[in-house]
């Protein structure tokens, strides 16, 4: 089974969490995620519909303000895994950067909740702040 196929399956049994692969590579981790195992992959899914509703939206925001910094026009194309961790662990680690000092995200939800605390929606998060900060605070596998 193709990947495509195989995350359409999944979508309609689980909420898969859109920051999976940050959770996986352990760059982040969230109190609302749930690790399982299906076909013999590892999988994070949430346990909570509203946060992954946030978390969704937040990633599309992250998506659309790193596409410049990664040279993709196209945000609706899957990256290349070394781009999308650029977005999912060096977009939450500027995130947590920009809104208290620290590069260390302990819980995604939290931070989400926090951040919405601080600027008020999703919208207003300075996302051109969260890029350029997190180039300073994600360096990838060998940095």
């Amino acid at each position: 089974m193709d990947e495509s196929a195989f995350r359409e399956m999944l979508s309609g049994v689980v909420a898969p969490c859109p920051f999976e692969r940050s959770i996986l590579r352990g760059c982040a981790a969230c109190a609302q995620s749930e690790k399982i195992q299906i076909a013999e992959r590892e999988l994070v899914k949430c346990r909570n519909m509203a946060s992954h509703s946030r978390c969704r939206e937040l990633y599309a925001h992250l998506r659309r303000s790193f596409s410049f910094a990664l040279g993709t026009l196209r945000v609706d194309t899957p990256l290349p895994h070394a781009q999308e961790m650029r977005v999912q662990c060096g977009g939450l680690k500027g995130l947590q950067h920009t809104l208290n000092g620290g590069a260390e995200v302990e819980s995604v939800d939290e931070l989400l909740e926090n951040a919405l605390h601080h600027w008020g929606d999703i919208e207003d998060i300075p996302y051109s702040d969260v890029v350029h900060t997190a180039a300073s605070v994600y360096k990838g596998r060998h940095g």
